[in-house]
C-alpha cells in the first residue's frame, strides 16, 4: 500500500554530474530538493575509471570517486539523496506527480529531470569484460590512454565519423568498423574522414570478438558479404553506434526530439512543462561530457529557483 504523499519544493531524478551539480546549487538556495538516483546511482562515470578531463583534478581521478565527491558535496548543504528509482510520473496539474517504485507517490513543485544517456553497445562477452581496459564508448573521454597505439571504431554515423577524426590526431592509424556499403554521416562529415590518411575504413565488416585477457589486443571481424574473417591488431576499441536517452518515463509528458532527447527552449533548461526543467545527457546530445552535464545542473537548479521564487514557494 502506498504511503502518504510526500510534499517537496524541489525534486531531482538521477544522479551524475547534472543532478549532484543541481542538487548543490538547489540546497543553497534553500529548495530543499530531494534527490532520487536512479537505478546507477552516480551515472555512467560510476563505469569510468581515469578521469583526466575534468577541471580541479590535476591528477585526474577515478570516475566512482568522483561521483563520491559529488554526492557528499550536494548532502553537505542539506540534499536528501535517495537511492530509489521513479518509475512513473505525471505533469497534468499544476502540482507535478511523481511515484517511486515502491509506490511513494511526491507532489512537487519543481522538478529537475538528469536521468542521463546510456551507450548503446554491440552485446559481446569480451566487450564487457575488456570495458574501460581498452574499450570505451567515448573516444573523447578515453582517446589520450591510446596516443601512438593503433585503434579501432566501430559505427558509420556523424558520431562514429567524429571521434574517428578525433582519434586521427592521437592515433598512428584508426580502423574504422562500417557495417554498411557506405556511411551514415553528413557529406561534409563523410568527405573529412575520407580525406584523412590515417584513418583506413572497413566496409561490410562486423565485429566477431574483441580479442585480450587483460587489455585489448585486436579485434576479429567479419566481412558480412565474402564472410571472411581477420584479425586487425588494435589497443583502443571504441564503439559508436549511438546513445539512447533514459527519459522513456517521460515521453507522454515532454516535448522529445526523435531519439527521445528531452527538448528545452532557448538557452535555458526549461522544458513545454512549466516546472519541469531538463540537465545532463537527458537533453544533450551533441557534447555529453561530465563538464557540460555539470554546467547544465547548475543552469536547471538556478531555473527551477527562479520559477519557485517567482510562484511564491520560496
Amino acid at each position: 500500500m502506498a504511503e502518504d504523499i510526500q510534499q517537496v519544493k524541489c525534486l531531482i531524478i538521477g544522479s551524475g554530474p547534472a543532478g549532484y551539480t543541481a542538487a548543490v546549487y538547489a540546497a543553497r538556495a534553500n529548495m530543499s530538493p530531494v534527490l532520487y538516483t536512479g537505478p546507477e546511482p552516480g551515472g555512467q562515470l560510476m563505469i569510468t575509471t581515469d578521469v583526466e578531463n575534468y577541471p580541479g583534478y590535476p591528477e585526474g581521478i577515478m570516475g566512482p570517486q568522483m561521483m563520491e565527491d559529488f554526492r557528499k558535496q550536494a548532502e553537505r548543504f542539506g540534499t536528501d539523496v535517495r537511492y530509489e528509482l521513479i518509475s512513473k510520473v505525471d505533469f497534468t496539474g499544476p502540482v507535478h506527480k511523481a511515484w517511486t517504485e515502491s509506490g511513494q507517490e511526491i507532489h512537487a513543485n519543481s522538478i529537475i529531470i538528469s536521468t542521463g544517456a546510456s551507450a548503446k553497445w554491440l552485446g559481446l562477452e569480451s566487450e564487457k569484460r575488456l570495458t574501460n581496459k581498452g574499450v570505451s564508448a567515448c573516444a573523447v573521454c578515453d582517446g589520450f590512454f591510446f596516443r601512438g597505439m593503433e585503434t579501432a571504431i566501430v559505427g558509420g554515423g556523424d558520431t562514429a565519423a567524429e571521434e574517428a577524426l578525433y582519434l586521427s590526431k592521437l592515433s598512428p592509424k584508426v580502423h574504422m568498423l562500417v557495417r554498411r556499403d557506405e556511411l551514415r554521416a553528413s557529406k561534409i562529415m563523410q568527405e573529412r574522414v575520407m580525406n584523412t590518411e590515417n584513418i583506413e575504413i572497413h566496409w561490410n565488416t562486423e565485429t566477431e570478438e574483441i580479442l585480450g585477457e587483460e587489455e585489448v589486443e585486436g579485434v576479429r571481424v567479419i566481412n558480412n558479404q565474402t564472410k571472411e574473417t581477420s584479425v586487425i591488431p588494435v589497443k583502443g576499441f571504441f564503439v559508436a553506434i549511438g546513445h539512447k536517452p533514459n527519459t522513456d518515463i517521460f515521453k507522454d509528458w515532454l516535448d522529445m526530439d526523435d531519439t527521445g532527447y528531452i527538448v528545452t527552449q532557448g538557452k535555458t533548461t526549461r522544458t513545454n512543462i512549466k516546472g519541469v526543467f531538463a540537465s545532463g545527457d537527458a537533453q544533450d546530445n551533441v557534447y555529453r561530457q561530465a563538464v557540460t552535464a555539470a554546467g547544465t545542473g547548475c543552469m536547471a537548479a538556478l531555473d527551477a529557483e527562479r520559477y519557485l521564487t517567482e510562484e511564491g514557494v520560496i
